[in-house]
């Protein structure tokens, strides 16, 4: 039986072990078996891998994505450079991490923007593990980005900083990123803070949130006529680029 799983904290609301779990019945993959392992303390990792000779591939998720790092005997070439892991191969006892949540987002605001002009420049909302898969998307499409967080570092904005009239930001950034949690079930009545009323038709907004499907944050955009794009094509990419991995 091979074992894989996904490790995080905390996994009361995880996707991957419903999708594996339907992806092994649908396709009569009967020698494979997914599972939740939450740690509480990323501490608890190396004990895990001792403790399941069986498991051969992992899935990342927060808050774990960087803290794994250490942990691991090797990086692919494209994690390393974005600094963050959602998936792990485990062979002959190593440990590789790789970063799919990057073919995910990549591949669905591809299809989504479809034949409209790519936005040139964009807002990532959020400095979590996830907005650096984000941030090499739209490096490797030739889209400018700014980070914007409630804490931000240099070179970032704050939320203050979009909805100060001195910046309009928002008139040229036309795609904006939520990579932050907010609005994910149950507390979907939370968002993002931005001035709201400045979003146009020609505006995309992108949640990596998929529960609910529509957010808080994606309601906003579709009062205002924008385009709006929920996190679940992403994570389907993501799982399926994993998959890949795993059976490479």
């Amino acid at each position: 039986m091979r074992k894989f799983g996904l490790i995080g904290f905390p996994l009361s609301h995880s996707f991957s072990k419903k999708y594996f779990s339907d992806k092994f019945e649908k396709e009569g993959i009967a020698d494979c078996q997914y599972e939740l392992y939450p740690l509480e303390s990323i501490e608890q990792f190396p004990e895990l891998i001792a403790s399941a000779p069986d498991l051969v591939g992992l899935n990342v998720t927060i808050p774990y994505k960087e803290q794994v790092i250490p942990y691991l005997d090797e990086l692919d070439e494209k994690a390393a450079a974005i600094g963050a892991v959602n998936t792990i191969t485990i062979r002959n006892g190593k440990l590789k991490g790789y970063n799919t949540d990057y073919h995910g987002f990549l591949n669905s605001l591809t299809q989504w923007v479809g034949a409209n002009p790519m936005p040139e420049k964009a807002l990532i909302l959020g400095t979590g593990g996830a907005s650096k898969a984000v941030k090499a998307s739209l490096e490797d499409s030739g889209i400018d980005y700014q980070f914007v967080s409630r804490s931000p570092e240099e070179g970032q904005l704050c939320y203050e900083d979009l909805n100060t009239t001195a910046h309009q930001h928002l008139a040229t950034s036309t795609l904006i990123i939520n990579t932050t949690p907010l609005g994910t079930h149950p507390n979907v009545d939370q968002l993002p803070d931005l001035p709201y009323d400045q979003l146009t038709q020609n505006h995309f907004l992108f949640d990596l949130v998929y529960n609910p499907l529509v957010t808080a944050f994606m309601q906003k955009g579709i009062d205002a006529k924008c385009w709006v794009k929920n996190g679940l094509e992403m994570l389907h990419g993501q799982a399926e680029k994993a998959w890949e991995i795993w059976n490479s």
